[in-house]
C-alpha cells in the first residue's frame, strides 16, 4: 500500500521555522526554493548543493522545488524572454544532476497570490488568511486607482466598493494596500502602488489567450528537456482563480488545465494540484479533475476554503470546509497504488495560534497550523487506505 511522501515547506535560512521544528513533526521530506536568486538567474549546482547540505544536515530531504520563478518577460514574450528561457533550460538541467525531481512553478502575472486579509480573526481566536471581494474592489477602485479601472466593474460593484470604504478607518485601509500587495510568501517586501502601475502597464494587450498561447510556447521549449531529464513540471493553479487588477488568468478551471496538458502532451506537463487554488472556484470539481488529469499531478497541496455567496472565501480547517477532503483523498490513494508513485503532499497553510505570537509573518505558514493540518490528513489518509486495501 503505497502512502503519500509528507514534506513541509521551508522558505530558507531565515524561515522562523527551523529544520529541526519540521523534522520533529515527523515529515521527512521538504519543499524549498532559493529566493535568494533573482528570478532569471540560473540556479547554478553550487547554490542548489549548498541547500540541500543544509537540509540533509538535520536528516531530511529536499524533495520538491516550490517554486523555479517565470521571470516576467518570458509571460510576455517579450523583452529578453529568450535569454530567460535558456537560463531556465540550464536551471532544470543542474536540478537534475543534484537528484531533486520534482519542480513546481506559475504562470501568474505580476501577483503570485492575493488576499484581501492576512490575519482574519477567527472565532476560536486563531487567524487565517481571507479574501474580499468587496475589499479588493475597494483597494482596486479607490486606493491602487488604476487605469480605466471602472471598466472592469458594474455601477453596482462601485456602489459596493464605496460602502465597503466608508466602514474603515484610514489605518484599515492602509492594512489593507498593504495586504493586497504584499508580495511572495519568501519575500520581505511588498509593493509599492508605483511599482506594480508600472508592472501592470507591461502587460497591456495581453488578454488570456495571448497569456495562454506564451504558456505554452514556454513549455514546449522547457517541458521535452524536463522529460528527458527525468523531471516533473507541475504547474500551480491561479491564486485566486479568477481575474484580479485586470491581469489574465490561465489556470483556474477544469477547462483550462485540460488545454495545457493537451496542447503539450508529455508526461513531464503536469500540475501541482491544489485543493485550496482550485476549490475557491465554486464551478471546479475538485473529484473529477483528479479522475481526468490524475497521470498528471505531480504534487499535492492539500488545504480545504469556506466560501460565501458574497465574493468572500477563507482558508478554513483542512477537513472543514467547502472542498470534500474525504472524497478528495480516497481519489488520490487509490491514483497513487494504481501509479505505482507516493506523490508528495503538504498540508498548504493552517491557522496562526496565539501560543507563536506575532513573529509569524505569514499567517498560512505558521507551524502549529501546519502540523494540526497534517496531523489531520494523515490520519485521514490512513484511514481511508485501511478501508480500501484492509478489508
Amino acid at each position: 500500500m503505497i502512502q503519500m511522501q509528507q514534506s513541509m515547506r521551508w522558505y530558507g535560512p531565515h524561515d522562523e521555522i527551523k529544520l529541526r521544528d519540521i523534522r520533529q513533526s515527523g515529515v521527512s521530506h521538504i519543499v524549498s526554493a532559493m529566493h535568494q536568486i533573482p528570478v532569471g538567474d540560473i540556479w547554478t549546482i553550487e547554490e542548489i548543493k549548498k541547500r540541500q547540505e543544509i537540509i540533509r544536515s538535520e536528516g531530511l530531504e529536499w524533495s520538491v522545488i516550490e517554486s523555479l520563478p517565470v521571470h516576467e518577460d518570458i509571460k510576455r514574450r517579450k523583452g529578453d524572454f529568450k535569454k530567460y528561457i535558456d537560463n531556465y533550460k540550464v536551471s532544470l538541467k543542474n536540478v537534475a544532476k543534484c537528484g531533486l525531481k520534482v519542480v513546481t512553478y506559475n504562470f501568474m502575472p505580476v501577483l503570485d497570490w492575493v488576499r484581501t486579509h492576512h490575519a482574519h480573526l477567527n472565532p476560536n481566536g486563531t487567524k487565517a488568511l481571507l479574501y474580499n471581494r468587496s475589499a479588493f474592489m475597494y483597494f482596486d477602485l479607490f486606493l491602487l486607482k488604476r487605469p480605466n479601472v471602472e471598466k472592469d466593474y458594474s455601477t453596482k460593484d462601485i456602489e459596493k466598493a464605496k460602502a465597503y470604504g466608508e466602514t474603515l478607518s484610514n489605518e484599515e485601509k492602509e492594512t489593507l494596500f498593504r495586504s493586497v500587495l504584499l508580495g511572495l510568501p519568501g519575500s520581505t517586501k511588498g509593493f509599492t502602488r508605483d511599482e506594480v502601475l508600472e508592472l501592470l502597464d507591461n502587460y497591456k494587450g495581453i488578454d488570456e489567450k495571448q497569456l495562454r498561447a506564451n504558456l505554452i510556447a514556454f513549455l514546449n521549449e522547457v517541458a521535452p528537456i524536463a522529460q528527458e531529464l527525468g523531471l516533473s513540471l507541475a504547474i500551480h493553479p491561479d491564486d485566486p482563480p479568477f481575474s484580479v487588477m485586470g491581469l489574465p488568468r490561465i489556470v483556474c478551471t477544469y477547462t483550462d488545465i485540460k488545454q495545457i496538458i493537451e496542447s503539450v502532451d508529455i508526461p513531464a506537463n503536469g500540475l501541482c494540484y491544489c485543493t485550496g487554488s482550485l476549490g475557491a472556484n465554486p464551478s471546479n470539481d475538485l473529484v473529477k479533475i483528479v479522475e481526468d488529469f490524475g497521470n498528471r499531478i505531480h504534487f499535492l497541496h492539500l488545504r480545504n476554503v469556506k466560501r460565501s455567496s458574497d465574493g468572500v472565501f477563507q482558508e478554513s480547517e483542512h477537513l472543514n470546509g467547502d472542498n470534500p477532503m474525504e472524497a478528495i483523498m480516497e481519489k488520490l490513494i487509490v491514483l497513487m497504488n494504481t501509479r505505482g508513485i507516493d506523490l508528495p503532499m503538504r498540508p498548504d497553510h493552517g491557522f496562526l495560534h496565539d501560543f507563536e505570537g506575532e513573529k509569524e509573518q505569514f499567517v498560512g505558514y505558521s507551524l502549529i497550523g501546519r502540523l494540526k493540518g497534517l496531523a489531520e490528513l494523515r490520519g485521514l489518509e490512513k484511514g481511508i487506505s485501511y478501508k480500501l486495501y484492509n478489508n
